[in-house]
This record gives structure tokens, sequence and C-alpha cells, in this order.
């Protein structure tokens, strides 16, 4: 009899489970079948890469970083080795934008802290007394406490009022679309409070941190392959598109969601046999094992007719909205030099969009020689309504703000509107807590499987490593002792 692993969601972590799924049942021998199944009519999710007039634009996010191996790993397993593509480094610079005017992120610094003082010292985004306050961190000393706390009530506590509000709020926002007030430090960045435990001083932590990266970089060739943020030479579909490359045609199904869940009973007293899921043309499909690779509250919609409780946990995981916006222009009708690889703003600013990448200056050949490319990016969790603008107004609202910000005042010669609906899982304050007891009410359904953005991080590496993890556990549950065919 074959085994059979149904996964739901056909995004990036969807199509990791499948792909890794299926590679494992190649190497083994067995006989394991396999569905992927997805609601819209294309695989990616998120990821959406469209060409136009030579333009290559991402819809969704347009790189992964490259500290986080999975992603890189996944390209040179499915041969796009040399497709990737670093970043443009002599442009590589973020501004921030503070009273009207974009300043130059100092230099060194690394998400919130700095790990190079002169850039500091002579960088006008930070007053003097907020340079002093942000040295006090090498003062201060650590807290000595396990408990979950907000992001901003660390930066604050470290290095102060000003580098929340002019620097990690905005950086933040500019990653996950949340706000740093409700945002969990230990789901979201572990390693700063780590480095509070293990050097008393965040600063002192980053600087050592920053010298053993350096050291281990020289040591390795390999690593002048990458830089920081990478991508695909034609977007980041490359990937999502060698990857339904690598599945059976027939085990892909779209254009189809999952209505409900249903347990069905086996002839044994060890095991639950098998799972029946109903989708929306009604067909009826049956399984041994489940991977969830949906949102949280999608999963939950599928999984409380069974489990009320767990249904529950994972509705509480907040989701919030956001839109890019992409703008092609002539480079002669751009006065602005774009200098970096975009801005972020900060909320104390109370602009209408989070932040703006240069697309074109960032990567290489993403717009014609004499053509650009500008991003902008919309809604998250202080102005998710702006999602909810029709196009025109959306339009509107960003050349105005690219007009007041970077003078522009030319007319685009396209604009591309992609909104993500409730497609940004938030990690609010004991979100680990969260996570221990939604494992707790799975553990009563054997042969069920989470995987995705809303659990262990949002980034691409993040999800192909959370699909990775779940095919990799549905294929030792479906050998595992207990179970019976």
């Amino acid at each position: 009899m074959k085994k059979t692993v149904a996964i739901i969601g056909g995004g990036i972590s969807g199509l990791s489970a499948a792909y890794h799924l299926h590679s494992m049942a190649r190497k083994s021998g067995e006989a394991i079948n396999y569905f992927l199944i997805e609601k819209e009519d294309r695989l990616g999710g998120n990821i959406l890469t469209e060409v136009e007039d030579g333009f290559i634009i991402e819809g969704g996010p347009d790189c992964f970083i490259s500290e986080k191996l999975a992603a890189i790993q996944l390209c040179h397993q499915l041969g796009l080795q040399d497709r990737l593509m670093k970043t443009n480094e002599e442009y590589q610079r973020t501004f921030i934008l503070w009273e009207g005017k974009l300043h130059e992120l100092p230099q060194g610094f690394m998400l919130i802290a700095p790990t190079n003082f002169s850039s500091v010292i002579k960088n006008s985004l930070i007053t003097p007394l907020g340079k002093f306050r942000m040295a006090m961190d090498l003062l201060i000393p650590a807290k000595r406490s396990d408990e979950d706390e907000s992001l901003a009530q660390f930066v604050r506590r470290r290095l102060g009022k000003e580098v929340l509000e002019r620097i990690a709020q905005p950086l933040v926002a500019g990653i996950h679309a949340g706000d740093p007030e409700t945002m969990s430090l230990k789901s979201t960045f572990p390693r700063f409070k780590e480095m509070e435990n293990n050097y008393r001083s965040l600063i002192l932590g980053m600087i050592k941190k920053k010298k053993l990266f350096l050291k281990e970089k020289s040591g390795k060739e390999s690593k002048s392959k990458y830089t920081t943020f990478m991508s695909l030479k034609s977007g980041l579909s490359e990937l999502t598109g060698a990857l339904k490359a690598t599945l059976k045609p027939e085990a892909i199904i779209t254009r189809n969601g999952v209505v409900t869940l249903e347990k069905l009973i086996g002839k044994t007293d060890d095991f639950i046999s098998d799972y029946s899921l109903k989708l929306t043309d009604g067909r009826s499909l049956k399984a041994q094992a489940v991977i969830f690779a949906t949102p949280a509250f999608i999963t939950a919609e599928i999984l409380k007719g069974i489990d009320k409780e767990l249904a529950e946990e994972l509705l509480s995981i907040p989701y919030v909205s956001t839109a890019t916006v992409s703008l092609a222009y002539r480079k002669k009708d751009i006065l602005h030099p774009l200098n970096g690889f975009g801005f972020v703003v900060p909320e104390i600013e109370k602009r209408k969009i989070m932040a703006s990448t240069w697309s074109s200056i960032k990567f290489p050949n993403r717009a014609p020689e004499d053509k650009l490319l500008i991003r902008c990016f919309v809604g998250g969790s202080k102005d998710e309504h702006l999602v909810n603008l029709n196009k025109p107004e959306i339009i509107a609202m960003v050349q105005e703000e690219l007009r007041d910000i970077m003078g522009i005042r030319a007319e685009p010669l396209f604009i591309k509107v992609y909104k993500w609906e409730k497609s940004m899982p938030q990690y609010i304050v004991g979100h680990e807590e969260k996570l221990k007891r939604i494992e707790f009410h799975l553990s009563s359904h054997p042969g069920l499987f989470l995987a995705g953005s809303a659990y262990q991080g949002i980034g691409i590496s993040d999800c192909i490593k959370s699909g990775e993890k779940a095919a990799k556990a549905a294929f030792e549950f479906l050998h595992s002792k207990n179970y019976c065919f």
C-alpha cells in the first residue's frame, strides 16, 4: 500500500516540503505518494516575479539573507548556483528619513547596534545626547531574566529612545512590517538577548561577532561569493519554478483549497491511520500524514472541526497586510543620486510609506541600462488600512510621497501594485510559549505537521527550513513502528 502525504499550501514552505519529501522517497526507494494542494492558480505564494519591457519586478520579497544558509543550499541542490546574484556593493548604504531629510544609516550599524563608533559620532541622524545614551550600553548591566520582553523595551533599555525611534523601529518595520512595542525579542531577534547574556553589553557583543565574522570570511574564499542579500538573476520565481519542476505534475493540485479535514479511525489501537481531506471542488483525498504550509489562520479554519483549542491557538497568531508598489522611470528624469539601496521611514515621521527600495540599484539587471526601477512599501502594523485603498489611490499616494521625499516629479513609464492581505505573521511577546501550546495540542494528532512563516522565522530561508523539517518529520512518521498499514 502506498503511503500518502498531503501538503496544503503551495508557497515556498509547501514547495520545500514537497521537494524534500520527493527527494527522500527517491533516495530511499520508498513508494510514497504526495499531493501539493494550492487554492490559487499558481505556486509560489508571496514570491511573484514579473517581467515587463526589460524590467524584472518582484511583487513580494526580492531577496534572501545569505547568513541563513537554507536558501543558498537549496539553490545548489537545484542546480541554480550559477544563477545566484549579489547586490551592487558599491551602493551598499541605507538611508533613514528623519525630519524630512534622508540621513545615511551609520556604517557598521547591524540592525539596532553600532559596531563602528567613529561612523556613529560623525553621523547626523542621532543627537549628541542620543549618542551618549547609546554609549551607556557599555556600562549598563545585563538583565538576568529569561522572561520575554518586547523589542522596544530591549532597545530602550540598552541603547535609548533615539535609537529605537530613528533606527530600530523603521528597520524592523521594513523587515517584519511589525511594531517593536509588541514584537517578541525572543522570537524575532534572540541573538540580541544572547549577546546581552554572554557579553553584558550589546555593543561589545556586536563588535566581537563582527570581528569573528570578518575573520571567518577572510579565511574562506567561498564566502566572497555571497553578499548579505542575495537573489537570482531572473528573480526569485526562478527558485519556486525550479522546485515545481522537480515534482510530479500529477501530484500538483491548484485552484483547490481544503474545506475540511476529518480523522478516520484506524483498525488497530496503536494509531490513527488516515485523514480525509475534502477539497473545494468536492473531491476527497485520503492521506496518512498532512503538512499544513498555510497561514496559521487558514490552518485554524481547517483544523477547528477536530481540535477547537489547537485552532484557537493558531488563530491567535496575528497577521498584517502590506502592499508593494513598483515604479519604472527613465534615468534622465530622476535627479536624485540614488546612491544606496533605498530608505526606511520611522513611524514618528507620519508618512504613508514604510520604506523604498531602489531595486535596479540594489541588484544589477533589474531594469534596462537607461531606466530605473523603484519599489515602495505600504501598510504594516501601523498603517494596514492603507492597503485597503483602491489601486489608483495607492498609486497617487506613493507618487506624492516620492515627490516629497526624493523630489521625483516625472511620470513613471508604468506602475505595478501588489496587495498582500494578511500575509505577514507577527511574533508578539509570548510567541515562544504559544508555540509550545500549539505543539502540545498537535501531539494529540499524530501525522499532522506545521510549516511556514507563522512559527519560527518569516524569511525565505526560514520557510525553506520549516518545509524541510516538516517533510522529514512526516517521512519518519510513516516509517515509525507505531504506524500500521
